[in-house]
């Protein structure tokens, strides 16, 4: 069976044995009844890592967005959102069906929030305008970036939304990737929003969820609604022992994906008719682009797949590729050379 080399997603990636293990292993007990030991040592883990009070095991990192919305918001108040990110455009509308809540989007170029344009897009108290109830930010800013907000950045929009009274809640889905690239204490990225999340499932290698953090308070009232939305587990420790084994063993090996991401991204650079600007690969997410090259991306794609790699299709001529665990650099090399050959052969 020919290797497929899968540069679809990080989320693609197989756990690890010491995961595997740790799975079959695990003590546990009923969730919902507060009884899983491993998923009380996973949230207070993790609780621990971010600076943050309380921890809520959840599925998947669209869940915790998800919840973590209905917790901040009421029914008719505006949210204000990056326009590219994941809470956006990716999650099923869940903020108008689940939360009722209306989105006001904000361009994010570069990772970089303008804070003067932020503080316009807050409604004023008035009969006529809804509410703005809450603030989400994306750290990595994605939909196919993967772009670090700069530290300052975060805090502007914090001292912003104090100042008006309204939370803060951080889409962390690959928080670690952002501090790896910083090379700075998680804590620090996150010690001035109200509530983040981060997955389990992306840079961390686990193969099942995503943990949502904030204080006692939020986290209580959190808990009641993941249990609303049928998000209650009751020997959930057998998934959450994954993950408490990638906190404390996959964080340090990101910057091998960093690496490896700049290697791949620097060698399609280099190939004739291809685009892709190196500036933006902050971590460990690639986008190249087709647009000047006589191929449909289906055909690129497809090429591609020939040769036993997965490439994402983000746009009518657009690509996207994301480096993790289980890639090394012999693959990037063979990608490099693989599509090389692809356009040369046009």
């Amino acid at each position: 069976m020919k290797q497929i080399i899968d540069l679809r997603s990080d989320t693609v990636t197989q756990p690890t044995q010491e995961m595997r293990e740790a799975i079959y292993n695990a003590v546990v007990g009923d969730d919902i009844l507060g009884e899983d030991p491993t998923v009380k040592q996973l949230e207070s883990l993790a609780a621990e890592m971010l600076g943050k009070e309380d921890g809520l095991f959840v599925s998947s990192g669209t869940m915790a967005n998800q919840i973590a919305v209905m917790t901040f918001t009421n029914r008719g108040e505006e949210v204000i959102v990056g326009d590219t990110s994941h809470i956006y455009n990716l999650e099923v509308g869940g903020l108008a069906a689940l939360s009722q809540v209306q989105t006001r989007p904000i361009s994010v170029p570069n990772g970089i929030y303008d804070i003067e344009f932020m503080e316009e897009l807050i409604q004023e108290e008035g009969i006529q305008a809804p509410k703005t109830g809450l603030i989400c930010i994306e750290n990595t800013n994605n939909l196919n970036a993967g772009l670090v907000v700069p530290l300052h950045n975060i805090n502007e929009v914090c001292n912003l939304a104090e100042g008006n009274g309204i939370p803060v809640y951080m889409d962390g889905a690959r928080i670690f990737n952002a501090a790896v690239a910083l090379d700075i204490d998680v804590k620090e990225i996150v010690k001035n929003v109200d509530a983040v999340m981060f997955a389990l499932t992306k840079g961390l290698a686990a193969p099942f969820g995503a943990v949502l953090l904030g204080n006692k308070k939020f986290i209580k009232k959190a808990r009641w609604i993941k249990q609303r939305i049928g998000g209650g587990y009751r020997q959930a420790g057998f998934v959450a022992a994954s993950g408490i084994i990638a906190l404390k063993t996959m964080i340090p090996r990101i910057s091998i994906d960093h690496d490896n991401a700049k290697l791949l991204g620097n060698g399609l650079s280099n190939i004739k008719g291809l685009i892709v600007d190196i500036t933006r690969i902050h971590t460990n997410i690639i986008s190249g682009s087709i647009e000047m090259l006589p191929i449909t991306i289906e055909d690129f794609l497809s090429k591609l797949l020939n040769k036993g790699i997965k490439a994402k299709r983000i746009s009518k001529t657009s690509f996207r590729m994301v480096t993790h665990w289980g890639i090394d650099e012999s693959h990037i090399n063979y990608v490099i050379e693989s599509v090389k050959d692809i356009i040369n052969n046009l």
